[in-house]
């Protein structure tokens, strides 16, 4: 317990800002959320700018010369502008608004591997990677002929880097795509080496950050990485906004993937041209509210400091796996403290997965229980699912123990 100290923030103000973190479960109980991989809750910063923007100043934005339009106009443009300092973009023109990381790995592989994969390339990923970084490359693979190839995991959770290497030495490979950290196993993967490999060989690199940025800083810059894609909903901002960040050679090249208002310069009958960066990849009336929102949860973050929020998870984290590793008959899944973010996911001998979340949520602790939009890496772990606890800034090492309390409950039910 007194790991705490590694905190450098408030922890007891922290959650006052959290509404649901005060609310009351079943019957009564108080809630544990533990379920922050899929979702983090929001704080009344993030709810406030929502409602303001929706009461104060609700309008289209970029399209008006009236002062509700521009007001939002500026507003919008504020958060992309914190987001790109927030990340360390070199160029505002370099933040895509999206609506989250699907649709920003799904824009790569439309309009940038569209136009560049062919019958012979390559794609290099991995067996961790949630469905959205696999499902949309597989479907225009199956379009363009290209291959796709899986860098394997060691035993331990990691992925196996020799076996990369040589993918890159043995493979005319294209892209690699990969999550910077796993949604099941944790692992943090090495993302400026990897991407210091692929482009000796000729590659770009596009990394799946959902379960990055809203956990540790992240400067795309010093990763050298192409492309880098999140989303808001997982950093205490709104559902349905996210971000693509890419570096600027790259989105001048690519062709835009949909079409409509905003992302033109000019229309005729004859053809049409295209608005310049970010605008030519935000078709349509853009998530304004969203990214409003996502800006004051940038703003939250800051505040609080990413360094110190990434210290302060290490410890929590560190915590858990070490009381998790003395529940007899629990397998935890993935690598060490060290070599993990904020996410530990199990298995528990004569429990199913759902049985045991839903054990755990009449004591008002919430985890996840399932694939985790992770089949293929279940599948090569020889489970068809895994119960997974996942942590955040406002989680405490008493929420912890509460947890490890409900699962020897869960034990005792089992008859275990």
């Amino acid at each position: 317990m007194a790991a705490l100290a590694t905190s450098h923030y408030d922890l007891d103000a922290v959650r006052a800002d959290f509404p649901v973190l005060t609310e009351a479960h079943h019957d009564d109980v108080p809630l544990v959320y533990l379920d922050n991989a899929a979702t983090s809750q929001k704080p009344r910063q993030v709810i406030d700018a929502l409602v303001a923007y929706y009461q104060r100043y609700n309008a289209n934005v970029h399209r008006g010369i009236h002062k509700l339009s521009e007001e939002a106009t500026q507003a919008y443009e504020d958060s992309r502008t914190k987001i790109k300092r927030f990340i360390n973009a070199s160029s505002r023109r370099e933040v895509i608004f999206t609506s989250g990381t699907t649709e920003s790995i799904n824009l790569v592989a439309q309009a940038w591997g569209r136009a560049n994969l062919q019958a012979g390339d390559v794609v290099v990923s991995t067996v961790m990677e949630h469905h959205s970084n696999i499902v949309p490359w597989q479907l225009l693979a199956a379009e363009r002929g290209f291959s796709i190839r899986y860098i394997p995991l060691l035993s331990d959770g990691t992925l196996d880097f020799d076996a990369y290497t040589s993918l890159l030495r043995s493979e005319p490979v294209k892209l690699v795509t990969v999550m910077h950290v796993s949604n099941v196993l944790g692992t943090i993967n090495p993302i400026a080496e990897m991407a210091r490999q692929a482009h000796e060989a000729g590659a770009l690199i596009l990394v799946d950050g959902a379960q990055s940025v809203p956990h540790m800083p992240i400067d795309v810059q010093a990763l050298d990485v192409d492309f880098y894609a999140f989303s808001g909903h997982k950093m205490v901002g709104p559902t349905g906004i996210g971000v693509l960040f890419g570096k600027r050679q790259h989105l001048e090249a690519m062709p835009p993937w949909m079409g409509g208002g905003d992302m033109i310069s000019t229309v005729r009958l004859e053809g049409s041209t295209w608005n310049e960066l970010p605008y030519k990849f935000e078709a349509g009336t853009p998530i304004i509210a969203g990214a409003i929102g996502l800006g004051a949860a940038v703003d939250y973050l800051n505040a609080l400091g990413m360094d110190c929020i990434h210290a302060y998870e290490k410890a929590l984290t560190a915590y858990a796996v070490e009381r998790l590793s003395e529940v007899p008959q629990l397998n935890l899944l993935g690598p060490d403290a060290a070599r993990r973010g904020a996410v530990t996911a199990f298995t528990f001998a004569g429990i199913h997965p759902h049985d045991l979340a839903q054990l755990l949520d009449q004591q008002g602790i919430a985890i996840r229980a399932g694939h985790h939009c992770a089949m293929p890496l279940h599948e090569q772990l020889g489970l068809a699912a895994s119960a997974r606890a996942s942590f955040y800034l406002y989680n405490t090492f008493s929420e912890v123990d509460a947890l490890i309390e409900g699962l020897y409950k869960a034990r005792q039910a089992f008859a275990l």
